[in-house]
Order: structure tokens, then C-alpha cells, then sequence
């Protein structure tokens, strides 16, 4: 497989790192980047909903008001997450190859998604997760599950050249927060069967340098980037990822 850029990004606000994906994909679609790998860990509380959900519908606004929790919008699709200490961010910026698995939406899931699971699995057997019987499973679309517990959501965006996937696990967060913060989802996947959140998702309960190594050795990402474009997300952040226009357009 071909070399990719890596790269672990803590920017100083939620905004911040939200907006580093569109940038990052942006550049490599204007041919200013190559395939890259992202990680970014979450250091407060906030609520992200997909592009096209509706606030309203997915996301406990008065308890998020209630306890000071910001809602933001991210500019791919899929579900609603509650972003927290103890998860694991990581994007994937990859070339569309009109004749290989990123060609089209359902091809690079199955292709993004059984990489994912294997870099998972490679350290399964040495952890310490809840049931030596358990396996990793892709289940729904895009979903990472211990058994039929998910502890990984994920999503894409796509441009002509490029493609933006990206999603969040569950290490050690306060699963007791997604219930309080969000409401049932519109949309559920039928493996889901309309189980509540606390039955739903589980922690993996492993450390964030593990499973970054574990996905940067299946992804073959160990090229640092440079040059990251800081003043063009601090731009996007302000204008966009920080805007009530914005994160509350639905």
C-alpha cells in the first residue's frame, strides 16, 4: 500500500478541529495534499450533529443549554455524537480511484470500514475487553461493534478527487452523557432494534496511543504532515464551524 501522512491535531477549540477535515480535504482536492490520516481527542463536551440532521430532532437542546454543552454541525452526513474525553477522533482523506474500492460511496465504506475493523482486531487478542468471547463487527453501514454493543460511528463526504471519511470511538468516555444529551435518533439501523442509548454503546477500554498505532500500521500513515494550513481552519472555524447560522441550519 501506498505511503500516507499522519497527523495528531489538538487544536485549541472544537471549531477548530472540526474545521481542520474540510480544510484538509479542500487542499488535496486542489491538489496542494496527499492521502492523509488525522487523529484529534476531544478535551470538553460538545454535541456534533451530521450535516443534514435536524437539531431539534436529535439532540436535547434544554439539557445541552442546561449544562453548557455547545451543539456544532460537522459537513458530513450520518448520525448525531456526543464528543467527550475518552473518544478518538480520526479522519481519512483518501483519492477517489474510479477503478478501486474508493470508486463510489458503498465500495469505500466496505473497503474503509473492513480496514478499520482488522486494525481493531490486530490488538483484540492482548486487551482487556469486556468478554474474551466478543468479536469486532461492522454492523448497519458504518457502524465498528464489540458484539452488537457499537462503540464506533462513522461518516463520509465526497469530492471529485478526494474523499473525507471520518468518525469517533468509544475509549473511555461517560456513556451516561449520551443519554442525557441526545434523543433517540430519527434514523436507526436495524441491528440497533430500537434499543436506548445506554443499552446501545459500549467503551473499547483501550488506550488512544494503541489504537492510533493500530490504524496507522493498516493504513500505512507514518509520513508526518507539514505545512498544515492553520490560518485557513482558524478562518473556516470563525466564519463557519463557529456561525448559529450554521450549526443550527436545520
Amino acid at each position: 500500500m501506498q505511503k500516507m501522512q499522519r497527523l495528531d491535531l489538538n487544536l485549541a477549540t472544537p471549531a477548530e478541529n472540526l474545521a481542520a477535515d474540510e480544510v484538509i480535504l479542500d487542499a488535496c482536492e486542489a491538489g496542494n495534499g496527499e492521502e492523509t490520516l488525522v487523529f484529534w481527542e476531544p478535551r470538553e463536551t460538545f454535541v456534533v450533529v451530521g450535516y443534514a440532521n435536524k437539531v431539534a430532532t436529535e439532540v436535547n437542546v434544554a439539557a445541552c443549554e442546561k449544562s453548557g454543552v455547545p451543539i456544532f454541525r460537522r459537513c458530513s452526513g450520518g448520525g448525531t455524537v456526543v464528543q467527550m474525553c475518552g473518544g478518538l477522533n480520526y479522519s481519512l482523506i483518501l483519492r477517489i480511484d474510479e477503478n478501486g474500492p474508493t470508486r463510489n460511496i458503498t465500495s469505500a465504506n466496505q473497503f474503509i470500514m473492513e480496514k478499520n475493523r482488522a486494525a481493531i482486531e490486530s490488538i483484540f487478542p492482548n486487551s482487556h475487553l469486556p468478554s474474551a468471547n466478543s468479536k469486532i463487527f461492522v454492523r448497519g453501514h458504518t457502524d465498528l461493534c464489540l458484539g452488537d454493543l457499537k462503540f464506533a460511528g462513522n461518516a463520509q463526504r465526497r469530492r471529485k478527487n478526494f474523499l473525507l471519511f471520518h468518525g469517533t470511538l468509544l475509549l473511555d468516555c461517560n456513556l451516561k452523557c449520551i443519554s442525557e444529551l441526545l434523543l433517540l435518533p430519527s434514523l436507526q439501523p436495524d441491528y440497533r432494534a430500537s434499543r436506548p442509548h445506554e443499552e446501545f454503546v459500549t467503551n473499547l477500554n483501550l488506550p488512544a496511543n494503541q489504537v492510533k498505532a493500530a490504524f496507522a500500521r493498516e493504513w500505512n500513515a507514518n509520513d508526518e504532515l507539514k505545512n498544515l494550513p492553520l490560518a485557513e481552519i482558524k478562518k473556516l472555524a470563525r466564519e463557519k464551524y463557529s456561525s448559529r447560522e450554521w450549526n443550527f441550519k436545520f
